[in-house]
């Protein structure tokens, strides 16, 4: 009855009136218009918006454990595996609720699915389809209110305010049928309190009973303080890792690539590369990159308990990071001051550059027409070689004949220009003309005069 019920909430029977035709607006802002959003938690409201029981779990429970912990020896052998079912129970989120069923990024035998499903059981996260279903929502509807745990809403909102408050809205619909229809996904669903008590409690308390006589601390320490440390890492993941960080895949939305919080997560903290890849079976890419899941799943291939394992095209992906790339280099290519455009200056003919240096310090290199006179005093070959060139043309002395200057004196002398010669320009093609500095620009392809059609 318990399951029949959730699966009830968790599966709408509609997506979206007149889905089978191009809608007249969005589905989130059609979800949004129609909903009956609940009103924001303000310090007059906030206790009728909690959610009681993940509010003892998240903050009761835990202050509970902090004063057992207090008057609680740790031994030696107790801290060891706490720390080790720390890092079992955690890989029950990240390889099983996480990449296994919500991403469906490998596949996994029989063994190790009802293997993940007990250890996913033990961090007490919620069933794998509760879980997955939001996270499919969260990728889908990623940094907007259909997102559960939608990073616009603040740090406090995605570490834990999400969970221990009411939902604002409902979650926007994705499809768990592939869920439906696991026979690990539905046993786990169906028995999941009593897993709970047993994987979270009963099992890590009579590991250190039975096998040191450590009862008291097994609880305190196996169960209760390493699911409070497990509860916060895995928040990070929502909070941290659209936080602090970069994103060298794409800047779209929140989610940032961090070794910190790949540190806390077991190697979720590579959250902007996941984002845009969630496919792949992977979040850290890199060989000396902190990805302990990754490396649990690879393992669990090579003994046969894994196969299919997906991983994105590395063309893409490449493609991907020189994105990101070229928007850097076009931010610091904004950043800096360029040579006037052709179509702003002025047409000179002979005549007249040949009147205007009679008064200028003008200088006619390569059919421009360059005025020199702040640079006479800084010339490093002396001013007297400018000066005997003013009012001429000194386009075969720029480039070789008396010295073969450096692209950074291409383009400086570039921003000196004032005026084109008339019928003194080459071919544009032709690279004398373009200071190196411009040879290769970033360029929307708007700016190229390309249609996108």
């Amino acid at each position: 009855m318990v399951a029949s019920a959730l699966l009830t909430k968790l599966v709408p029977p509609s997506e979206f009136p007149g889905q089978d035709n191009e809608p007249s607006e969005s589905y989130i802002s059609y979800v949004l218009r129609h909903e009956n959003l609940r009103p924001p938690v303000a310090w007059n409201n906030w206790w009728r918006e909690l959610h009681w029981g993940r509010f003892t779990l998240m903050i009761i429970m835990p202050l509970y454990t902090f004063i057992a912990a207090y008057y609680t020896p740790l031994q030696r052998e107790t801290a060891v595996w706490m720390v080790a079912f720390y890092f079992l129970s955690g890989m029950g989120i990240t390889a099983g609720h996480h990449r296994l069923w919500a991403h469906r990024s490998y596949n996994a035998s029989a063994t190790l699915e009802y293997i993940l499903a007990f250890l996913a059981a033990a961090s007490v996260m919620g069933p794998i389809i509760w879980w997955a279903r939001g996270h499919r929502a969260h990728h889908r509807y990623t940094d907007t209110d259909l997102d559960p745990y939608n990073a616009r809403r603040g740090l406090f909102w995605t570490h834990i305010g999400w969970v221990i408050f009411k939902p604002r809205c409902k979650h926007g619909i994705v499809d768990i049928s592939d869920l439906k229809n696991n026979h690990v996904v539905m046993w786990q669903l169906r028995q999941y309190p009593w897993l709970v008590l047993v994987a979270a409690v009963v099992f890590p308390t009579a590991v250190a009973g039975l096998g040191w006589g450590d009862w008291k601390g097994g609880f305190v320490y196996a169960a209760l303080l390493r699911l409070v440390i497990v509860h916060q890492t895995a928040s990070c993941v929502n909070s941290l890792a659209h936080w602090i960080g970069h994103t060298p895949f794409d800047d779209k939305h929140s989610p940032r690539d961090h070794l910190l919080t790949a540190l806390i997560t077991l190697g979720e903290g590579y959250h902007n590369f996941h984002h845009q890849f969630p496919m792949d079976y992977r979040n850290a890419i890199r060989w000396y990159q902190y990805d302990p899941t990754k490396w649990l799943i690879w393992l669990c291939q090579k003994v046969g308990l894994a196969s299919h394992l997906k991983t994105f095209s590395d063309n893409e992906i490449r493609k991907g990071e020189l994105t990101m790339e070229l928007r850097q280099l076009r931010k610091k290519q904004d950043e800096l001051n360029w040579p006037s455009q052709n179509n702003d200056l002025p047409v000179v003919s002979w005549a007249s550059y040949q009147s205007q240096a009679q008064s200028r310090s003008l200088i006619c290199i390569a059919g421009f027409i360059h005025d020199v006179e702040d640079f006479l005093g800084e010339h490093p070959g002396g001013r007297r070689l400018l000066v005997k060139h003013i009012g001429k043309d000194a386009t075969a002395a720029f480039f070789g004949g008396i010295y073969d200057h450096s692209h950074a004196a291409h383009n400086l002398l570039a921003m000196k220009r004032v005026g084109i010669l008339q019928g003194g320009v080459p071919h544009c093609s032709e690279e004398k003309v373009i200071p190196p500095s411009q040879l290769l620009r970033v360029a929307h392809m708007n700016e190229l005069g390309i249609s996108s059609h």
